[in-house]
């Protein structure tokens, strides 16, 4: 495969990209490639992600009738791609920063000036032209978005969803005009430009990638009703914003990070609800946010469902209870966050400004039954207000679904249903046992019998799935199946080490008339479905067991007089 550079004259495009361009699908451009001997060979990538050049595939889309009009933002997002590859972040901050500096018509500084050296003279000119048909920041806003998409088809957790971001603002609800927000691991800029409105509103941010923070703060100098100010620096171990004390935190902090900064800081007074774990990075973010909100001041943080319950945090979560700190724990629908299907949480906090407002109940809201795109807004039989004490057991488990599904739970009208089932599968077992007497001899393969093997090559048996059956009026399938369940024929179908499989072809069955047969069979039926009600019961007792115990035992059922 050749190795062209891509460079801002010659950009590289995927297949997926090709499809965008075209209007198409990517299984349409896979098929492209197959079917047309002309189709432009890869000039970049690997042999699992080709990579082909941008004029190339419009020239022979031209040729084919099968392109579209390439937009300008397609055209700037693909030189943007060549020019930058996988450092993109740093050119959609440059293109900001030279926007910002045209809408200000003020002098450039050294930051700007080399912004826009690096840029491409075609990347200039394509921004320039866009944000004069519309604005600089929706030029930037829409670069933004292409590559959040990018960032989500590949699977990553980079950049916060939008189905997230969309939920963190129904949580955060209003905001005072004059307040004043905080985000230590801002990314570019997405949960802090979302949450809350007008022009008094102080927005505060921490980034420790330094691409992703000049494009947060380019974005902010777009929007001129935004005030804005984001450092560089890891906020755990470099905290740039020390004194700051917000009154709204918001952040979807990195997980699964055990390398956070444990050994360096476990004597930091932001440790206030006990001294993370390695394996619990989630609760040291948790807590650097609790650190920087204002007396009253809230946090809304983003979590994996697994921090509501893993051991390791325990002892932090119980603080959290115990302190009144924890408000509320919301768990969003399958499908939320970007990079897998798994729930996430919301965690609400809230600094009491007394003790007197220390909450003395943890609301939990289950929105795990809803689509991920549904209502955000909970029905009364997703939420529960739990009291501290019902919290505070050996685990301290803040999983939603824990309390609101139990508290919910209909114990007399479930306890009855299982009983009146109960009852019927009982019923039913003694009249599916069938009539038998004494035999008049030797077992029935003792006689004349024949090998199923006989039978197949016969035709009138085929093997099914699980078992033989009968393909002929002269054999009766159940008398069949029930024969090659016999003792003898079960001991040939068990190997040395005691593992059945039933060996069809070597087991044997006696010969008898038809009518013999179906008597036969019919008992076999018979004990077949006795045998499965019998385990249906021996289910539903254990289910209808528990049920009582519990019921009895919470208060939800009581002894009848």
């Amino acid at each position: 495969m050749p190795k062209t550079p891509a460079t801002p004259a010659n950009p590289l495009v995927s297949g997926s990209e090709i499809a965008r361009i075209a209007g198409v699908t990517r299984a349409a451009v896979s098929n492209w490639r197959r079917r047309y001997d002309d189709f432009p060979a890869p000039a970049g990538g690997g042999a699992n992600s080709p990579l082909f050049d941008l004029a190339e595939v419009q020239a022979w889309l031209d040729k084919q009738r099968k392109g579209q009009d390439v937009t300008d933002e397609v055209q700037l997002w693909q030189v943007l791609r060549g020019t930058y590859g996988d450092g993109i972040l740093s050119g959609l901050a440059d293109v900001a920063q030279v926007l910002a500096v045209e809408r200000a018509e003020g002098a450039e500084t050294a930051e700007e000036q080399e912004a826009l050296s690096a840029l491409p003279v075609q990347a200039v000119e394509l921004a320039r032209r866009m944000s004069g048909e519309s604005s600089p920041a929706d030029v930037v806003d829409g670069l933004v978005e292409r590559f959040k998409e990018s960032v989500r088809r590949a699977g990553s957790d980079q950049v916060t969803s939008p189905r997230v971001v969309r939920a963190v603002r129904h949580a955060v609800g209003d905001v005072s005009a004059d307040a004043v927000l905080f985000d230590p691991a801002c990314g570019v800029g997405t949960l802090l430009l979302a949450v809350g409105a007008g022009e008094q509103v102080r927005r505060y941010g921490q980034e420790v990638d330094p691409r992703s923070a000049r494009l947060a703060q380019g974005r902010a100098g777009l929007a001129q009703s935004t005030h804005l100010e984001v450092a560089e620096g890891d906020s755990l171990r470099s905290d740039r914003w020390p004194d700051l004390k917000a009154d709204l935190v918001v952040c979807d902090p990195p997980v699964s990070d055990s390398d956070w900064g444990r050994e360096e800081l476990l004597l930091d007074p932001r440790w206030e609800l006990g001294t993370p774990s390695r394996a619990e990075g989630e609760l040291a973010w948790l807590q650097h946010a609790y650190a920087h909100t204002a007396p009253g001041g809230r946090v809304v943080m983003v979590m994996p469902a697994s921090v509501a319950y893993r051991k390791a945090g325990r002892r932090i979560r119980a603080e959290l209870v115990r302190r009144g700190v924890l408000t509320q724990v919301t768990a969003l629908a399958p499908g939320t966050a970007a990079a897998h299907a798994l729930p996430v949480h919301l965690w609400h906090l809230r600094r009491p400004r007394t003790p007197d407002e220390s909450a003395g109940t943890v609301r939990m809201v289950d929105l795990t039954a809803n689509e991920a795109d549904g209502p955000l807004e909970p029905r009364p039989e997703q939420i529960r207000d739990v009291p501290q004490i019902d919290l505070l057991d050996d685990l301290v488990d803040l999983t939603p679904s824990r309390y609101v599904q139990e508290f919910h739970r209909d114990y007399a009208t479930e306890y009855e249903t299982l009983r009146r089932e109960l009852t019927e599968h009982v019923r039913r077992l003694s009249e599916l046992l069938p009539s038998l007497t004494t035999g008049e001899g030797p077992g029935a393969l003792d006689g004349p019998s024949v090998s199923v093997a006989d039978l197949m090559r016969a035709g009138l048996v085929e093997n099914a799935d699980p078992e033989p059956v009968s393909v002929s009026e002269q054999l009766d399938t159940d008398f069949l199946r029930g024969f090659l369940h016999s003792a003898a024929n079960s001991r040939r179908s068990t190997t040395a080490s005691g593992t059945f499989r039933l060996d069809g072809k070597g087991a044997r069955i006696p010969q008898m008339d038809i009518a013999a047969q179906r008597r036969y069979g019919t008992a076999f039926r018979a004990l077949q479905e006795f045998e499965e009600r019998a385990r249906r019961v021996a289910e539903l007792s254990r289910q209808i067991t528990a049920l009582a115990q519990d019921g009895l035992s919470n208060g939800a059922l009581t002894p009848d007089d």
